[in-house]
């Protein structure tokens, strides 16, 4: 056996020196270009090649602190294609890197040379046998595809990252994914049976068990060396995936389990066509057991004694990633007292009764309602993101994201990580699956500057002697990458590494797959994305998406908004996370290299509709829509901007002056009898009819009360008195919102009488139509003409007296948001956007003894997305509940989004957005059914797409006040 050893570590020797000739640094080998090998996998494949620079430019990075620009991208058919791909390759001596959701957050994702995306086509679940509780699954699927195909049957797949609802098969398989339920299920390589795998110059492997298959000289090296793989390696504990960790699995009296030890291979051995996975069954009736403790050291101590109650998972976490818990009585989202809490599953509620029994525990409780459930595992599953913030709102990075150590070790472990952290004057929020001893953190490093860097690197060197002293494993669950790749002879020793070497030159002699991963790797401060970035705020804001691609999942039926565009089109550079790629390689200038003016962050942002949802329901509250209008502002910057920008961005002004000269009936004839579409304007759509009377013409030359806004610029709401003679309550502004204005005048009285029937003081500013949130210029990056807007609103209303109400949802968000970021040295923008309510919010705040009319009714519709962003809809929830409104709007997003749906080129990806979650909930709704929506354009797009009328709330609630108007 010795002998058959030689000729692999002559191999590796080879290997080594062409790989670093033609693949260490990103170097392109002499045997072609660029352009060759393009047009030569165009020839060979029948999925799709794209070398041009937004293709690049969205997998240059993962979500980790890494950036390598590739030559090009391939999505491949099938696994044909896979072959033809790594044949051509290697030929032309081009790196090979497969990528699956590209939420890996170590760098493997990211490589110099192709590309190849297995998330397009090759993502179908391809048979399920449920006697055998098998699966074969191709690796581009995502995980929650097959856990929902495979949940009538009662069963799942055990490992389950919080990424669940974008990460594929493969990538799990690449990094051998764990999850929460790893504690009862194992991880991703305990899971897999049988793994089909191409390698790098094109040869096909089938791997399961056993030597069969197995490529040509790996038997005889892992004979050579059965001593260093029984006594040389760390303690095996669960959570030990680092390096080729699995390699052990190839000894003899483990049984030779070739799949399990490829698994965690990150993509450097081969690529993987197809897998058999083993699934699960799935607990019928669950059972929560949250524990609440003194603090994360009891919390971590606590753990590993609740193993022998056969827990499904143990997650733990602190207050400082929860927020807003004290200790006491203080509780936080719903969890028991304390300042740290395990989450403890088991199968059943009398097993978790049993464990809050066990359990020293400061306090406890048991959860069994599935919905309850859910929401306290979003805490948890969040947290990839929640811990991208410190408290103070600084921005924290991966790169220690998984460490873990024997579940004994976890409390000794926190104590010294924690101390280290101070030591270096850093913060992080560790959480994680303390049943495995595997700890989640991110820490706010300073990646941007030489001495943060070198920081990063000291820190980085430290805390890995401190895993190692606690037996662990740098990686736990998400690989190494090239975080820590460059120290794993720490974790291992020189021999144990070499060994590694050798294994991956069996599998890929010429080093084209995945190189400067794990092995001769890059040093652990190369490559970071941050280094390309100019030294300005907006880069600082595009910088601050980190990749974890919650934009990019499939999920609807919820509230969530984010990303529409995405999930109408399936197209990376339609996500959230795509855009902000792009926005950062233009920003480089590497990769996009137009500038202000590239045509290729022009495209992607097209589709954005501006809805703001990235900005509540990503982690990271990535704004796309204001990146948006800075982009466009910067891009027809002294050029004459489309004809929609100068229609639909100047909308308040055309209908001001439409008003002025009292010719909405007119416009309204001509849009009717016009035989070609509005210039500028989508054909498909027709124009919503103007009020014949603005809403503030009504009320003109009444008497001003007193408590209105300043002389002359308020009349009162119906004569200054409540309704039913009683005295004046709180006093308040009515906004006169351009839709409400010009556009729907009937929900702007609608709300006079529910405010006057609450008993409250409403003035309406006298303004002529000169006050606008801007909120059009915004969208069509009209900046300076924002500014402009705004500051002339400000300059009509004065200073206003208490809160002001504003009807319409988007411009009550602009003014409370996009306001003070664009007048920040105006402290009465800051003063405006404090005061801004919705009614809901006003009736709760200002007159919370009113009783609604009682409707007692279904209602269906939608929630605008401004309001799911910013605002909030807690206190429109409640609103309904009182007045007997039962049902929810629609999440998702109705796909007009003010201009957006009336642009060419728009219509297709707007109607997609509405049959998401809207029109379905509309055609299901009950006969007698309510439809309610507070925004114009949802309302809108319901009445041109769903053929019925939609009320705001405020409409609803005064249709009942004929019939009951109690206080």
């Amino acid at each position: 056996m010795r002998r058959g050893a030689t000729p692999a570590r002559r191999r590796h020797d080879v290997g080594t020196t062409s790989a670093r000739r033609r693949h260490d640094g990103g170097r392109l080998g002499a045997v072609t270009t660029p352009g060759e090998v393009e047009r030569t996998l165009r020839a060979e494949l029948r999925g799709e090649v794209d070398f041009g620079a937004a293709a690049r430019a969205l997998v240059t990075m993962d979500a980790s602190n890494y950036r390598r620009v590739p030559l090009g991208v391939v999505a491949p058919r099938d696994a044909d294609d896979v072959t033809a791909a790594l044949r051509v390759c290697a030929e032309a001596g081009v790196p090979v890197v497969p990528r699956g959701g590209g939420t890996s957050i170590a760098g493997q994702a990211t490589g110099v040379g192709v590309v190849l995306d297995l998330t397009r086509h090759m993502n179908a679940l391809l048979s399920v046998d449920r006697a055998a509780r098998t699966a074969v699954v191709q690796p581009g699927l995502v995980l929650d595809r097959l856990r929902e195909a495979v949940r009538p049957y009662g069963l799942t797949f055990g490992p389950d990252p919080s990424t669940h609802s974008r990460c594929t098969l493969g990538g799990m398989i690449g990094n051998n994914a764990c999850g929460a339920h790893s504690v009862a299920w194992g991880t991703t390589a305990d899971n897999v049976t049988e793994l089909a795998v191409t390698t790098y110059a094109g040869a096909a492997h089938r791997i399961g068990t056993g030597w069969d298959g197995a490529p040509r000289g790996l038997r005889e090296l892992v004979g050579a060396h059965l001593g260093l793989l029984r006594t040389g390696m760390p303690p095996r504990f669960s959570r030990r995936i680092s390096g080729y960790g699995g390699l052990d699995a190839l000894l003899p009296e483990r049984g030779v389990r070739l799949a399990e030890a490829f698994c965690g291979s990150e993509g450097t051995l081969g690529v993987v066509t197809e897998a058999v996975v083993r699934l699960v069954e799935l607990p019928p009736t669950p059972a929560l057991a949250v524990l609440g403790y003194a603090d994360e050291s009891a919390a971590a101590d606590a753990a590993a004694g609740l193993l022998p109650y056969r827990p499904l998972t143990v997650e733990g976490m602190a207050e400082d990633l929860v927020g807003g818990a004290t200790g006491g009585e203080g509780r936080a989202a719903g969890l028991p007292r304390g300042r740290a809490w395990l989450f403890v599953e088991m199968p059943d509620e009398g097993g978790a009764r049993a464990v809050v029994r066990g359990a020293d525990a400061l306090d406890a409780l048991v959860v069994t309602d599935p919905a309850r459930q859910r929401a306290l595992w979003r805490i948890r599953e969040d947290a990839a993101g929640t811990a991208t913030r410190t408290p103070d709102g600084r921005m924290a990075w991966p790169g220690w994201e998984d460490c873990a150590v024997p579940p004994a070790r976890l409390g000794a472990y926190l104590r010294d990580f924690r101390a280290l952290l101070a030591s270096h004057g850093l913060r992080g929020t560790p959480y994680g699956h303390f049943g495995e001893g595997c700890v989640h953190v991110r820490i706010d490093f300073d990646l941007a500057s030489a001495a943060g860097v070198a920081r990063y690197r000291t820190f980085s060197e430290e805390l890995a002697d401190l895993v190692v002293a606690h037996g662990g494993s740098l990686s736990g669950e998400h690989g190494d990458g090239q975080a820590r790749a460059e120290l794993l002879p720490k974790m291992y020793g020189e021999d144990v590494i070499r060994l590694f070497g050798a294994y991956k030159d069996v599998w890929d002699p010429a080093g084209g797959m995945n190189p400067g991963m794990l092995v001769r790797p890059a040093r652990l401060d190369e490559n970071l994305r941050f280094a390309v970035l100019p030294a300005t705020p907006f880069a600082a804001e595009v910088a601050r998406c980190v990749g974890v691609a919650k934009c990019r999942t499939g999920e609807t039926g919820g509230p969530g908004v984010m990303c529409p565009s995405y999930r109408a089109t399936g197209e990376e550079q339609h996500s959230t996370r795509g855009r902000a790629r792009l926005l950062h390689e233009m920003l480089a200038g590497e990769v996009v290299t137009g500038g202000w003016r590239s045509p290729e962050v022009a495209e992607a942002l097209d589709l954005c509709l501006g809805c703001k949802g990235c900005r509540s329901d990503c982690p990271v509250g990535v704004d796309m829509a204001s990146y948006k209008s800075e982009f466009l502002h910067h891009h027809w910057a002294g050029r004459i901007r489309p004809l929609a920008h100068y229609t639909l961005g100047g909308l308040p002004g055309w209908l001001r002056l439409i008003a002025r000269l009292r010719a909405a009936g007119a416009v309204n004839t001509a849009a009717r009898l016009l035989p070609v579409p509005v210039p500028g304007l989508a054909r498909e759509r027709s124009l919503p009819e103007l009020a014949k009377r603005p809403f503030t013409r009504g009320l003109a030359g009444r008497p001003a009360a007193a408590g209105a806004a300043a002389a002359g610029r308020a009349v009162p709401a119906g004569g200054g008195s409540a309704a039913g003679g009683r005295a004046a309550g709180a006093a308040v502004v009515l906004w006169p919102d351009t839709f409400t204005e010009y556009l729907a005048p009937e929900v702007g009285h609608a709300a006079l009488r529910v405010l006057r029937a609450a008993g409250l003081d409403v003035s309406v500013p006298r303004t002529r139509g000169r006050v606008c949130c801007g909120l059009t210029y915004l969208s069509t990056g009209r900046l300076d003409r924002a500014r402009k807007v705004l500051r002339r609103t400000l300059d009509t209303v004065g200073e206003v007296p208490g809160p002001v109400t504003v009807l319409e949802p988007s411009c009550a968000a602009a003014l409370r948001t996009d306001l003070p970021a664009l007048l920040p040295d105006d402290p009465r923008a800051a003063r405006l956007a404090a005061a801004v309510r919705t009614v809901a919010e006003t009736l709760e705040e200002y007159a919370p003894e009113w009783r609604p009319p009682r409707l007692d009714r279904a209602v269906v519709g939608q929630t605008h997305c401004h309001q799911h962003a910013v605002l909030g809809d807690a206190a429109d929830r409640r609103l309904r509940e009182r007045a007997g409104l039962v049902g929810e709007p629609a999440g998702g997003c109705c796909g007009l989004a003010g201009n957006f749906g009336f642009e060419p080129g728009h219509h297709e990806v707007s109607v997609a957005c509405a049959e998401e979650q809207l029109l379905p909930s509309l055609r299901a709704a009950p006969p007698d059914a309510l439809v309610q929506a507070d925004g114009f354009s949802c309302r809108t797009q319901i009445a041109q797409l769903g053929g019925v009328r939609a009320r705001h709330l405020v409409e609803l609630l005064a249709g009942g006040l004929a019939d009951d108007t109690r206080p």
